[in-house]
């Protein structure tokens, strides 16, 4: 089934490029775009995309702030931020705000489509530059101290794997795992792994190949 894609970007070279890109992707269904928020959101109402592709600089409201109410308001729909800016405090707050993924306008045609991939199997993406930029940057003071073993289950989860088949992965057993996951939640002070994902890329824990 085609992922179904919506761009926001007050650019219309960028939405004509990026569009170009997949006319011919069968696995991909181009159902529009917006140039401003106001436009995004009255087209949610009528009709949710597997992903949002949102530029972060827009004429009405910040893409930053845009991204936390799309995801308050529709929660399936996978957010992906789309800049030329790659900024750390763009990309933390991008993500912080709910964003499964970020990536440059200057990406190609298969990035973007890795990043679609990715985030449809709940997983985030950040584009290799973004992730090399990041990797750039030590840990924030604020960062909680991970033991090698928690590390090791939270990069796997991040990669969307169940807890049974991290077990198996491991050679430990699933309550194991388990227990690992609360852990991670309670170190983090998540509420669910999603947002422990979310949080462990804002502090810089999982490492990105």
């Amino acid at each position: 089934m085609a992922i179904s894609i919506f761009i926001v970007d007050d650019h219309y070279m960028v939405i004509e490029g990026i569009h170009s890109l997949f006319h011919h992707e069968k696995s991909v269904e181009w159902l529009g775009h917006a140039t401003n928020a106001a436009s995004c959101l009255a087209f949610l109402k009528q009709q949710l995309p597997d992903i949002i592709l949102l530029d972060i600089n827009l004429p009405d409201k910040s893409g930053i702030d845009l991204c936390k109410e799309i995801k308050t308001l529709y929660p399936t729909v996978c957010v992906i931020g789309l800049s030329t800016f790659n900024q750390q405090s763009f990309i933390e707050k991008m993500m912080a705000n709910g964003a499964s993924g970020y990536v440059l306008k200057n990406a190609t045609q298969k990035e973007l489509m890795d990043s679609f991939e990715t985030v449809m199997k709940g997983r985030a993406y950040l584009s290799h530059e973004v992730a090399q930029m990041l990797r750039s940057h030590e840990a924030t003071d604020d960062a909680p101290v991970l033991t090698r073993r928690e590390k090791e289950v939270l990069e796997l989860i991040a990669e969307g794997l169940t807890n049974n088949e991290m077990a198996e992965k491991l050679f430990v057993s699933a309550s194991t795992i388990d227990t690992h996951r609360k852990n991670l939640l309670m170190k983090l002070n998540a509420k669910n792994t999603a947002e422990l994902v979310k949080l462990a890329i804002v502090k810089k824990l999982i490492s990105f190949s």
